[in-house]
């Protein structure tokens, strides 16, 4: 818990911190729809990337989903746990799974490290395993995450041998995408002038909040 940023809201949400459970069901989002899986299957907890509770409530009338889903986690005694930013910056967290997913060499931290922490930091930039055509590169990326569609800025780059990521929403790196030397920056939830920002140095690639981090479900499966 000590690696969440300061304006998380990691950790057991809901729940008796002493009540035994035998099963759990690891989902990215707290839904209703993981709600009822949970129920199904009875699951006495659920272990989310993202916090269902962001911000405070101040009433539990079912007027959202978020406090559907409260009140029915209590009504059936359902734990709700969240590893959040703390899972993200964690050593070998989400950004190394989704790097090992594209299969990135020689990783290496894209932020600044954390100095109470070997190894815990945001993002990772590496080596993409030669000189790979950029259109290539993101149609193979498509292909291996199983995408829709990958939004991208303007191919100034026509190829690409080393790449930046960071899951989530990492518009804010891009400046450590350009000083890492990387060609291609993948993220998501990048503003209309981040795009603009890229300039020439970089290209950048959109590929969805949860798509990029879908790979927080194997992680905390390990």
């Amino acid at each position: 818990m000590s690696l969440q940023e300061s304006y998380d809201n990691a950790g057991l949400l809901v729940g008796n911190p002493e009540a035994d459970v035998d099963s759990a069901l690891i989902c990215v989002d707290i839904t209703e729809a993981v709600m009822d899986e949970a129920i199904e299957c009875g699951a006495g907890l659920v272990i989310a990337h993202h916090p269902v509770i962001f911000h405070p409530l101040r009433h539990i009338t079912g007027g959202t989903y978020i406090e559907r889903v409260v009140a029915r986690a209590i009504r059936h005694g359902i734990a709700l746990y969240a590893c959040h930013t703390n899972l993200d910056s964690a050593p070998d967290g989400m950004s190394h799974r989704l790097g090992n997913l594209l299969g990135l060499r020689n990783v290496i931290l894209l932020g600044a490290p954390n100095q109470e922490y070997p190894g815990a930091g945001f993002g990772i930039v590496g080596d993409a395993g030669g000189k790979i055509p950029m259109m290539d590169y993101l149609r193979q990326m498509k292909n291996t995450l199983g995408l829709e569609v990958v939004r991208h800025s303007e191919i100034t780059r026509p190829s690409v041998t080393r790449v930046a990521l960071c899951t989530g929403a990492g518009g804010s790196m891009a400046r450590d995408a350009k000083r890492a030397g990387a060609e291609l920056y993948i993220s998501s939830d990048f503003r209309y002038n981040d795009f603009l920002d890229a300039d020439r140095e970089l290209v950048i690639a959109d590929i969805g909040h949860f798509e990029s981090e879908y790979c927080a479900i194997d992680l905390i499966f390990d």
